[in-house]
């Protein structure tokens, strides 16, 4: 704790300083001030919790000066100390409500059992406020999570919280709600209660209030509300600041609902931003959808690729036109960016069969096997179930269209056999049991002719094949940091924790745990 000495006599504060060990009281820095106005001013940089003052000083008395302080910190605790017994200056101490007054000259065990105490008083103050916060949070966040539901039926629990938060609520009341979408379910909590307190600062000079709830782990809603109209321009500064809050997520949208009036109108904005973020899949990450916005509005008429998609792709690939493939990529985004008819569950059965397409057409023209899949484990629809915007699955099956095109004109097709062999492991690396038997029995050959074929056709075995093409899976998941290590051994075919390590470190010159510490930083 801090505590601030003023005293008009030098020998007083040298002597208080150095006579009693402060920090057996829990003092841990004391400041000391000649005068009243000098206090003043050390107290407003300083900010101590308690203050020991003489009562008679020049330029400034102690009363004046405690009156000024308690104006910006309510919760320091004041000793008075005076060698006169004056009924006016105890008046005044006792309305500062100062936690105790000693006579000089000073009984050194009496001060100690005053500082005592107003260090007891003063922390009994700051957890009555913290109380009193968190209470105040916890009945604003209810508020915030009744306000996302029909007024009728909340009518009389949101008047209750109302009240006990002395908000002042009028028929011409601006209110309006956003609602945050972010790809991660678990974000840094921190990180939002810091937005929250970014944005109430923001809006004070409008004179806004803030309500925060969260749904759903991934929604965070934000209730705006004043005591007039919101105008277009207050609505488009709050539209900014959440945007410019959140960018460091990156992948987000913000969704402003059609401003209202009266709180009994906040349901009506937030379900107009609910309609907006069905929609949000559809438009660029970090984009900010608003109901009164008259090109979001106004719904284009588009023409469709075909009416059978998946056969043209598949007709277009196999016919190894990439011309006319790009053609197809761009009418196939220009049907589906922005177009607010769709749903997107509809759009990711359409992209999870085009993906398929790509995969069957490697097979066919003999590619060996390329994972377009974001993380190792997923398979194509978990990964597109979990794509955050259509741009971002767009653009997966445009990088993938022109690594096959890259492929077919870069390398010749592997040997049929091999890629039989090398297609299994990569789709059964992840099991411990994976024999040469069960790699031969799924080509039809015997174990010892696959293993000199496969030697003669590629200069390696093929225990070295499946070894190296496992820890290259392993590279890919020690590169994301949410997968543990304990975990990935399992994850690529090693029961053996030690047993992987051993030859992760063999293949990569480091330890799994070195290794993603070099990858990562």
């Amino acid at each position: 704790m801090k505590m601030l000495i003023v005293d008009d006599e030098e020998i007083t504060r040298n002597g208080l300083l150095t006579s009693i060990y402060w920090e057996s009281l829990g003092i841990h820095h004391v400041f000391l001030a000649d005068d009243g106005i000098n206090g003043l001013n050390i107290a407003k940089k300083e900010r101590p919790d308690i203050i020991l003052c003489d009562v008679r000083m020049p330029r400034m008395d102690g009363i004046e000066m405690a009156t000024e302080i308690s104006s910006f910190l309510p919760e320091v605790s004041i000793i008075f100390m005076s060698g006169y017994s004056d009924k006016e200056y105890l008046k005044a101490a006792i309305k500062l409500k100062a936690i105790t007054y000693v006579e000089k000259p000073l009984d050194l065990s009496e001060l100690k059992e005053a500082v005592l105490e107003a260090r007891a008083q003063h922390q009994q103050q700051l957890r009555s406020k913290k109380g009193e916060t968190l209470y105040s949070n916890e009945a604003a966040s209810q508020l915030a999570l009744l306000l996302t539901k029909p007024y009728k039926g909340q009518k009389d629990k949101i008047s209750e919280l109302i009240r006990e938060l002395s908000l002042r609520i009028f028929p011409a009341t601006g209110v309006v709600s956003y609602i945050v979408r972010l790809e991660t379910a678990e974000p840094d909590m921190s990180f939002i209660e810091q937005i929250q307190n970014d944005l109430k600062a923001g809006l004070q000079p409008y004179r806004l209030q803030l309500f925060y709830t969260q749904l759903h782990s991934v929604y965070h809603v934000f209730h705006i509300i004043g005591e007039n109209t919101l105008s277009s321009l207050i609505l488009k500064e709050i539209a900014k600041q959440l945007t410019s809050l959140f960018s460091p997520l990156e992948k987000f949208y913000v969704c402003q609902g059609e401003p209202q009036n009266g709180i009994s109108k906040v349901y009506q904005s937030y379900s107009s931003a609910v309609l907006l973020l069905q929609n949000s899949f559809y438009y660029r990450q970090g984009s900010l959808l608003v109901a009164e916005n008259d090109d979001f509005n106004q719904l284009t008429v588009r023409k469709k690729v075909s009416s059978n998609p998946s056969g043209t792709f598949s007709e277009i690939i196999l016919s190894k036109d990439q011309a006319k493939c790009i053609e197809f990529l761009d009418e196939l985004k220009a049907y589906y960016y922005q177009n607010r008819e769709l749903l997107s569950t509809q759009t990711k059965d359409d992209y999870y069969k085009l993906f398929s397409i790509l995969s069957d057409c490697r097979q066919k023209f003999q590619l060996s096997f390329i994972s377009y899949i974001r993380r190792p484990e997923e398979n194509t629809m978990e990964y597109l179930i979990n794509c955050f915007s259509y741009l971002e699955m767009h653009e997966a099956l445009v990088q993938q269209v022109e690594q096959l095109f890259h492929d077919l004109s870069a390398q010749e097709p592997e040997d049929s056999t091999i890629f039989l062999i090398k297609d299994y492991i990569s789709k059964n690396y992840a099991n411990e049991d994976l024999s040469i038997k069960d790699i031969s029995e799924h080509v039809f050959l015997s174990t010892s002719y696959v293993c000199t074929y496969f030697k003669n056709q590629t200069g390696s075995t093929l225990n070295q094949y499946l070894t190296e093409y496992r820890m290259e899976r392993a590279e890919l998941l020690l590169s994301d940091p949410r997968y543990p290590i304990n975990d990935i051994s399992s994850k690529v075919g090693y029961s053996n924790g030690n047993y992987f390590s051993k030859s992760f470190k063999k293949y990569t010159g480091l330890s799994p745990s070195k290794y993603r510490e070099k990858i990562l930083g």
